[in-house]
């Protein structure tokens, strides 16, 4: 079946109604171009905005059957094509679903996207039963050894500072993943006033240290013979040659 597109207003002309379509606005201003996902009520704010706000372009919904896919899918992904994909985890049980893919990523230091939700942190909005049992205080915790940063936004106007950091901070070597939590609240919260955006450049990979490049440069040209063992190497194409070095440096 094929896909059916919504043709939304161009992004210059749209104003987001609600918190979920200011999400839709960064993942479109970052040039996330897919966002994989198991659907999840925790994120139906997010969902409905890619799809009706978005027009499901910028990025594209992919359904999977299982959060460990969605991530893995978009690990490999970035191996692909060295840019980042989205990866829309619900709630804590899929968070939990997820963490191995993401420790993957981690150990791989592949740059993922991971967006998660979870219920409405004021309890006062939170409907009976279903919404207390989908609730749970900074999930990110569950994570946290193995994604690079790790945020949760308490309010609208923090939407696109913490997302523009979690861009940042994948891609910026040594890359890794990362997880953000939406507040369901937060994504159906109406946007008063209209937030806006911050420039993308002022979240750019940081570059490498310069200070830092000097000094290894001078230890480089004080050893003969150094041996650097560095495992992304093969994928690379290349193939170490075996050499009795006197010194082995770590594996950065």
């Amino acid at each position: 079946m094929p896909m059916i597109y919504i043709t939304p207003p161009t992004p210059s002309q749209r104003r987001p109604q609600y918190g979920s379509d200011v999400i839709v606005d960064m993942l479109h201003a970052c040039g996330i171009t897919y966002a994989a996902c198991n659907p999840g009520a925790s994120f139906r704010g997010l969902h409905d905005s890619i799809v009706n706000y978005g027009g499901n372009r910028m990025p594209e919904l992919i359904e999977c059957c299982h959060e460990e896919i969605s991530v893995a899918m978009a690990h490999g992904y970035a191996k692909a094509s060295g840019t980042l994909m989205a990866a829309l985890l619900h709630n804590i049980v899929g968070l939990q679903h997820a963490s191995m893919a993401l420790f993957n990523a981690w150990c791989d230091r592949a740059p993922v996207l991971a967006l998660g939700a979870t219920g409405p942190m004021d309890s006062m909005q939170r409907r009976p039963w279903i919404d207390w049992i989908h609730t749970a205080l900074v999930q990110g915790t569950l994570v946290r050894d193995y994604v690079k940063w790790d945020d949760q936004p308490h309010s609208l106007a923090s939407v696109p500072e913490s997302f523009l950091r979690a861009y940042r901070i994948a891609q910026t070597d040594p890359q890794g993943p990362v997880y953000v939590c939406y507040d369901a609240g937060l994504q159906e919260e109406v946007v008063r006033p209209h937030c806006r955006c911050p420039l993308r450049t002022a979240m750019r990979p940081r570059p490498h240290h310069r200070p830092t490049l000097r000094s290894w440069s001078a230890l480089l040209t004080c050893w003969s013979r150094p041996n650097i063992r560095w495992p992304s190497l093969t994928r690379l194409g290349v193939t170490p040659q075996p050499s009795r070095a006197s010194c082995t440096w770590p594996n950065c």
